[in-house]
């Protein structure tokens, strides 16, 4: 199996010598990476990630496409909530996708969150073998409510690279994210002047700056005897605290958002940013590398801004209703507040508020999460377009 992963990394044009993949065959017979079982056999995907990377990734710059690369082969979960064993990958692996008519659809009876996720657990100690094409288990290409590439109107994605139908009420992966890019050049400037309309300039600091006019006025009134006049500089001090999503369906949207971030950066001297994906539950993150590592609990952000600064939240708000509104709904973990309740706690301490969305506006109806996220935002929600942004932004400076 490892050659074919081998062929994968090469594949995606990354520099990977048989070197390093002897050095990486070397360190699994070693025993570098331990067991995920009593019986001894087979890895944790984490484990083997961090090694592989370790082993074949010179160049930090080749983690992202390391990333994509490893995703691509080794697409599954690691673990699922507490249960006690891990997903076998190959009964995630993708085969065949399964397409249904609207008719045959309707037919599949549809689980509500509790009958879900009792389901899963039970599918999860009883399942011992792959499955595919079929309705109850664990697998690909079926109409299981649990597992990839398969059809349900109301079910769990586990292990698929990416959302097809938008019909899962929870998605059950590990993620690698990308930050985005602050330094990423614009294409056009309207949208730093559409943010300008938040700007509240007010003169700081040391006397650096020439003021012409008092100058003129001082001089004229000394006989025409040179008498300069200097004023401290005019900065912006509006400050921003600004959330962004980051991955899943908000890969659509990296570029646009990350003009925004450009301009966000250069517009606002006072600006602190934070990233969460797609609803904000106990805790954001600065890096995406290191989301778990270096985790910033969100009631200390709450602590630790003063209710002037202006709080704007970047996402596309599309996901399953569960993950704004049901404990435990988080993609990721098993958060014990609902996403609803973190949401409201920030609009509360920051009064001042915006979300602004990358979705074209004209599909926000039919998306039922949007319109949830609009009425737990008063309804301040934006398109991310130059007509958005500047009604989002006068809203802001009132």
């Amino acid at each position: 199996m490892l050659i074919d992963f081998f062929y994968a990394l090469r594949s995606a044009k990354l520099p990977v010598s048989v070197k390093e993949y002897l050095t990486l065959l070397e360190a699994l017979k070693e025993g570098v990476v331990g067991p995920n079982n009593d019986e001894g056999v087979g890895y944790k995907i984490d484990d083997f990630y961090y090694l592989s990377r370790t082993a074949l990734v010179k160049d930090e710059k080749h983690y992202d496409k390391f990333d994509r690369a490893f995703a691509s082969y080794f697409k599954g979960v690691e673990m699922v909530a507490d249960f006690t064993k891990d997903i076998p990958l190959d009964w995630l692996r993708k085969n065949l996708e399964l397409q249904l008519s609207p008719e045959e659809l309707a037919k599949i009876e549809k689980m509500g969150w509790d009958e879900l996720m009792e389901t899963l657990k039970k599918r999860f100690e009883e399942q011992k073998e792959r499955h595919e094409g079929g309705n109850k288990w664990i697998g690909t290409g079926g109409t299981s409510p649990f597992g990839a590439y398969g059809q349900n109107p109301q079910g769990i994605r586990i292990g698929q690279d990416k959302g097809r139908n938008k019909s899962a009420v929870k998605v059950w992966d590990q993620r690698a994210y990308k930050d985005y890019d602050d330094t990423q050049e614009l294409g056009t400037r309207n949208i730093k002047i559409a943010l300008r309309r938040l700007r509240k300039f007010a003169r700081e600091g040391a006397h650096d700056e020439l003021d012409l006019d008092d100058t003129i006025r001082s001089t004229a009134a000394n006989a025409g005897w040179l008498d300069i006049k200097m004023v401290p500089e005019r900065h912006n001090n509006v400050k921003v605290l600004l959330l962004m999503d980051v991955g899943g369906t908000m890969d659509e949207h990296i570029h646009r958002v990350e003009e925004m971030f450009s301009a966000a950066k250069t517009e606002f001297k006072h600006l602190e940013f934070y990233y969460f994906h797609n609803c904000v539950y106990d805790f954001m993150w600065k890096n995406n590398r290191r989301r778990y590592a270096e985790k910033f609990p969100t009631q200390d952000i709450i602590r630790k801004y003063n209710k002037d600064y202006k709080l704007i939240f970047i996402g596309d708000a599309t996901m399953s209703p569960y993950e704004i509104l049901q404990p435990g709904g988080s993609v990721e973990y098993n958060n014990e507040e609902a996403g609803v309740e973190w949401l409201q706690r920030l609009t509360q301490a920051f009064p001042k508020f915006a979300w602004i969305n990358p979705e074209p506006q004209g599909v926000w109806q039919y998306r039922q999460s949007i319109g949830i996220m609009q009425q737990i935002m008063s309804q301040r929600m934006y398109p991310l377009t130059v007509k958005g942004l500047e009604e989002a932004m006068r809203l802001l400076s009132k």
